[in-house]
């Protein structure tokens, strides 16, 4: 019984050091109180009512604090998985919000246990299949799609729709329900929004401290909040039109359990809850490792695939929609003081306080603001840094970029980011397939050798060596080949080819069908095919194989023992 419930407390409370409390409460309770706004706004994002984003920050957060991988990343409702969650869920918008909640929760749920069977499974090592680009251009994409979708609420026109192409043409057919004065109060929210966090080095540094103007940028949403309220109740903004949140329920989120649905819309909800999955592992893993490395902490990719997982899944029983590791929410949590995920637990008393106390006092609340304040966070995901880093440094991921962000923008997020993995992968395809093959030459009076177009190195007339700098498989073996070929032209008095193998790491059927033809074409010419610097599992696949059982040459431990034996034959 003691070791189950050993298993059962997590590592981090058993080694709490009550030394670190106050600097975790004083976090947890930042970052409950400055995400209220942003939790109420994303569960707007995602289609639901604004009690929603309450709910999502309460069981998830707990789960996630008491089995993550992470002590200090904050996770909660975040701008990715709510458009995600409105778009997976867009043909069931229709039936009515308890429906569709039910429907969220169900997603959730999904989310969750395909995360959780990967942390089952180790595949912790996906992450590494995404590229920058990719991320970043999906990422990209879909802030601008979830800039758009909150037009529908600092104008009041009732846009709709998957794409860019959607929502504009739903808002040229409906412009004429625009509402002058929700556009006014979204768009002064917006820019004072903006300024705030765009300009608080001239808005506030000017008249403050650093450190004092820090906690001003963090609470002016708050503060504007409050303001946007008293004003809503003093200039009777509801009978002006003027859409509010309306009375929160209060208490706290109840038992559900989640909509059973049928076979076809299981099928219809699979791929995007599977992309979404992948999207929040990614996301919050890089999240967890950056700030594990900052903090000299181990991290685990698997355990961060569970955590995530069993989050998501509780949170599908607890009116919740999918959560993720929040990039500001963590920052705010960490750069406050955080230590263990103690912070987290305080932020989630924050959120239950809020929903027994406060709950009618955030009824006047417009939806404009909501709008505004998600506007105004998302334009920092619009990644125009690490497009311009890949145009100037590496074309390819600069194309998987746009391919995902243009992919994103026209088909929506699910066919987007598909675009931009396949065009990652191709190009993936498309660099292994030209593997470079250097001719090299001995620096002299060394054991060193390089390539010849780009050092001073010694030559042999007789002898031809030539490293192969990638694996060789099926996507390579025509053009190593072709390279290898070209070269013995090139050099027509060279009868002993070596081949250096120290970056070869695997060489598939293919590879080793090409191999075997290669030396005989070589030999049919009065060459021989050398081998130096085989690794040790290389060996253990072609040792038995004609490649060497046939081999016209030998094969050497060294490039320098192939030159002592072969230059003066």
């Amino acid at each position: 019984m003691p070791s189950i419930l050993a298993r059962l407390i997590p590592a981090w409370l058993r080694q709490y050091q009550p030394s670190t409390l106050p600097t975790d409460i004083i976090a947890g309770l930042v970052v409950g109180v400055l995400v209220i706004p942003q939790s109420l706004g994303y569960a707007v994002l995602a289609g639901l009512p604004p009690v929603y984003g309450l709910y999502a920050a309460i069981v998830p957060v707990t789960v996630y604090a008491w089995i993550g991988s992470s002590s200090v990343q904050a996770v909660g409702p975040v701008a990715i998985t709510a458009i995600m969650t409105a778009s997976s869920l867009h043909p069931y918008a229709s039936q009515g919000v308890q429906q569709y909640a039910l429907m969220a929760g169900l997603l959730s749920l999904m989310v969750g246990t395909l995360l959780w069977l990967a942390g089952r499974l180790k595949l912790g090592w996906i992450m590494q299949f995404i590229s920058r680009g990719v991320s970043a251009g999906f990422i990209s994409g879909a802030a601008v799609l979830i800039f758009i979708s909150q037009l529908k609420y600092v104008t009041a026109i009732p846009i709709a729709g998957n794409g860019l192409i959607g929502y504009l043409s739903s808002m040229q057919m409906y412009a004429r329900q625009l509402h002058p004065l929700t556009l006014l109060i979204g768009v002064i929210a917006f820019m004072l929004l903006v300024a705030n966090r765009y300009g608080s080095k001239w808005v506030w540094q000017s008249w403050l401290s650093s450190s004092y103007a820090k906690w001003a940028e963090r609470l002016f949403p708050l503060i504007l909040l409050v303001i946007a309220i008293v004003l809503s109740i003093g200039l009777h903004w509801s009978i002006k039109g003027v859409a509010t949140i309306g009375s929160i329920p209060q208490g706290l989120p109840s038992f559900t359990l989640p909509y059973v649905p049928n076979f076809d819309e299981v099928l219809d909800l699979l791929p995007g809850a599977g992309l979404m999955a992948l999207i929040i592992f990614v996301s919050s893993s890089s999240v967890a490792n950056n700030y594990a490395r900052l903090r000299g902490e181990a991290f685990d990719a698997n355990r961060e695939l569970t955590g995530l997982g069993l989050a998501n899944m509780a949170g599908g029983f607890f009116q919740s929609f999918a959560v993720a590791g929040g990039f500001s929410r963590t920052a705010i949590n960490s750069d406050s003081g955080a230590k263990t995920p103690v912070a987290s637990l305080v932020t989630v008393v924050v959120m239950i306080a809020a929903l027994i106390a406060f709950g009618n006092a955030l009824s006047p609340l417009p939806y404009a603001l909501l709008g505004a304040t998600i506007m105004a966070s998302i334009i920092s995901l619009i990644d125009v840094a690490t497009l311009q880093a890949a145009w100037q440094r590496d074309r390819l991921d600069a194309a998987s970029f746009m391919s995902a962000f243009v992919g994103v923008l026209i088909f929506g997020l699910n066919t987007g980011l598909v675009i931009g993995l396949m065009v990652s992968f191709a190009s993936l395809i498309w660099q292994s397939s030209k593997p470079h093959v250097a001719i090299v030459g001995q620096l002299a009076g060394t054991g060193h050798f390089r390539n010849i177009n780009r050092h001073n190195v010694v030559t042999f007339s007789n002898l031809l060596m030539l490293r192969i700098d990638e694996s060789i498989f099926f996507g390579n073996s025509e053009s190593v080949h072709h390279r290898v070929v070209q070269a013995t032209r090139q050099y027509p008095d060279a009868h002993e080819i070596v081949l250096i193998m120290s970056a070869v790491n695997h060489i598939d059927l293919t590879g080793q069908e090409m191999l075997i033809s290669l030396n005989k074409e070589l030999l049919s010419q009065n060459k021989h095919l050398n081998f130096s610097f085989i690794k040790g599992p290389v060996m253990d696949i072609i040792e038995n194989t004609p490649i060497i059982t046939e081999l016209s040459g030998h094969v050497y431990l060294s490039t320098m023992d192939a030159v002592d034996a072969l230059k003066d034959t």
